[in-house]
């Protein structure tokens, strides 16, 4: 990594397998978060809230006071209620764009709502934050911004070392905390994938490399 690249150290209520979740779905969310400017009494949704920036992303707006609602598979709704989602979709049963509901934030971190459909279901000013958007939804997200009281915010999340830092002292506080569906040992890394890649986990799955004295 650059010489001049995040680090911080670990959270001391941490094991090591905990604090690697952290980097990656904790920056992403703060950022976003930020962007938002999330303020108490709002509604915010959160679809993939299961993932590992949504349930970051979930307790960061629960901590700021919002109106939290998340939306991923049911197998993975119970563990939303339980890090404080205020309600929860099941997206394989309800489609939250044409339910009639209206928010202040909607937080796309899957990229698989309809854009169009999300854009309706703000709230005047409100704000559409996508994570990983295609060439031709930051396009449409760019006009949008342009002609809406709407807008819809997208983004790369800077690593910035006082940024982990902060979140170190969040989870340190027991603010916000890491969701780990499953441990793979280094050798399991192709099963860890397999496991992964239908979009089957809830928070993060973690490789685990011996050290030497372990060994």
């Amino acid at each position: 990594m650059p010489e001049k690249g995040a680090v911080a150290l670990n959270p001391a209520n941490m094991i090591y397998e905990e604090a690697a979740t952290v980097p990656t779905g904790g920056l992403n969310a703060l950022h976003f978060l930020r962007k938002g400017n999330i303020l108490g009494g709002e509604k915010v949704l959160i679809t993939g809230a299961a993932g590992s920036i949504g349930t970051v992303e979930v307790q960061f707006a629960k901590h700021d006071g919002a109106d939290v609602t998340g939306v991923d598979s049911m197998k993975k709704l119970d563990m939303l209620n339980a890090i404080g989602a205020n309600h929860v979709i099941d997206y394989t049963q309800e489609d939250f764009t044409i339910s009639g509901g209206t928010y202040n934030i909607i937080f796309d971190v899957a990229g698989k709502s309809s854009f169009s459909r999300s854009v309706r279901s703000l709230n005047r000013n409100g704000h559409y934050i996508l994570a990983n958007p295609s060439l031709s939804l930051l396009v449409r997200g760019l006009w949008t911004s342009i002609t809406n009281s709407k807008k819809v915010i997208t983004g790369l999340a800077p690593e910035k070392t006082e940024d982990l830092i902060f979140l170190k002292e969040l989870i340190e506080a027991e603010t916000i905390k890491t969701v780990i569906d499953r441990r793979y040992p280094l050798e399991q890394i192709a099963e860890a994938h397999s496991y992964v890649e239908p979009g089957q986990k809830a928070g993060n799955v973690v490789i685990t490399v011996a050290r030497d004295n372990e060994i």
